[in-house]
């Protein structure tokens, strides 16, 4: 019988420098290939197109190049890991690490695309997509075991109750999931 993956995995990696039960969002990779694959194909068309009409020079192909250099930047997502006691999101210009058994703040960004952020005690700060924890759970468990650990310490959390109505919307998330997959829904 073959294992199947839940969305995240348990194997060292460049966020964690090794560290043993550290989960990482297992759909990076393929997010990481499907943007690294529309700027490619961005790149070949813009450079057919200009070769066909003649106008290709190395000036309009280095030009064409930045470009879909640029549009791999904004749609490569951040690595999402965590361990014990932290979450962290590497993206191309490093890394953002938050103690989760130290949470400070948890709040929502408001904008289009709407984002988790984390803040803690030592001055960490770190930006999530909710997507990301709903795609792997084991993600969101580590975060929520440490925020509730540190609520029950008796630590301030400003915004615990964004992180009870997070709590709920990733819940009825996996639930129709668990129902989707079952053939129940």
């Amino acid at each position: 019988m073959g294992r199947r993956r839940t969305g995240a995995a348990t194997r060292p990696g460049p966020g964690s420098r090794g560290a043993p039960g550290t989960v990482y969002d297992d759909r990076w990779a393929g997010e990481a290939r499907q943007a690294a694959g529309c700027a490619g194909v961005l790149l070949t068309l813009l450079l057919v197109v200009d070769g066909a009409s003649g106008d290709l020079t190395l000036r309009h192909a280095a030009f064409w190049t930045g470009l879909a250099v640029l549009l791999f930047v904004v749609l490569v997502p951040a690595r999402v890991s965590a361990g014990a006691g932290w979450l962290a999101s590497r993206g191309l210009l490093g890394e953002h690490r938050v103690r989760t058994d130290r949470l400070l703040s948890v709040r929502t960004s408001d904008g289009v695309a709407q984002r988790l952020v984390l803040c803690d005690t030592e001055g960490g700060r770190v930006e999530v997509d909710p997507r990301v924890l709903v795609a792997a759970p084991q993600l969101w468990y580590r975060l929520e075991t440490d925020a509730l650990a540190s609520l029950r310490d008796g630590r301030p959390l400003y915004g615990a109750d964004t992180l009870r109505r997070i709590t709920g919307r990733l819940d009825g998330a996996a639930a129709e999931a668990v129902f989707r997959t079952s053939g129940l829904r």
